[in-house]
């Protein structure tokens, strides 16, 4: 009966679990951090975009710090330049959601495993991304805050060779953190914001409550 009564337990924490995970989520994602800068003027712009599951940083090159741009893959036609962070293993692992097994899943989720850096080069603007006006300072602590994700092989930005699915315009870079449920690509792109004075959530895992809060503005 003992043992009946730790399987019952066992079952119910597996369901308790990720309903308190999601509702806590859903509760933070709704909680805004806004900006202490509101009528200073904002003449630089960045964009976020999300492809329906996680965000990605896009800024154009001009506005690089230098230091950050230094040991990025890019050809001089390149302009713009999108940013996300996420599992190594997922990356390397499952370039499309038809490659999402349950190991890799359970790994990315509730293990604390080390991340990459995406990078997308791109030649022009595109439509689907949501503009967002920053000022200078804000910029430079953005900029900052992508350069510390980088993981640097002595002064240098480690590349990562990954699944040919992915184009020619995409690269990868060893990424300093572990991801896990509580700390997600959308977590780092909030967190990003939050570290630049930019408005944000609370905490989310999510990509929705960060694209939407700029969709609207």
């Amino acid at each position: 009966m003992k043992f009946l009564k730790y399987i019952i337990k066992g079952i119910v924490l597996l369901i308790v679990i990720p309903i308190i995970y999601i509702i806590l989520s859903l509760i933070f994602t709704y909680i805004p951090i806004k900006s202490t800068v509101q009528n200073e003027y904002k003449n630089e712009l960045i964009y976020l975009h999300t492809n329906g599951v996680h965000l990605s940083i896009i800024i154009e090159k001009k506005l690089l710090d230098p230091k950050l741009l230094n040991g990025l893959n890019y050809e001089q036609h390149n302009r713009y330049f999108s940013f996300a962070w996420g599992d190594k293993n997922f990356y390397l692992n499952t370039p499309t959601w038809s490659d999402l097994t349950f190991k890799n899943a359970f790994i990315a989720l509730f293990l604390k495993s080390p991340t990459l850096i995406h990078v997308t080069r791109y030649d022009n603007l595109n439509k689907d991304w949501i503009e967002i006006r920053t000022n200078k300072n804000q910029l430079i602590k953005l900029n900052t805050y992508l350069y510390n994700s980088f993981y640097l092989d002595g002064t240098h930005k480690k590349t990562i060779k990954v699944n040919s699915c992915y184009s020619t315009l995409d690269d990868f870079y060893e990424a300093k953190g572990n991801y896990s449920c509580f700390n997600t690509c959308n977590s780092w792109v909030n967190t990003a914001f939050k570290k630049s004075d930019l408005n944000a959530c609370l905490w989310t895992p999510f990509d929705f409550g960060l694209y939407r809060m700029y969709q609207t503005q």
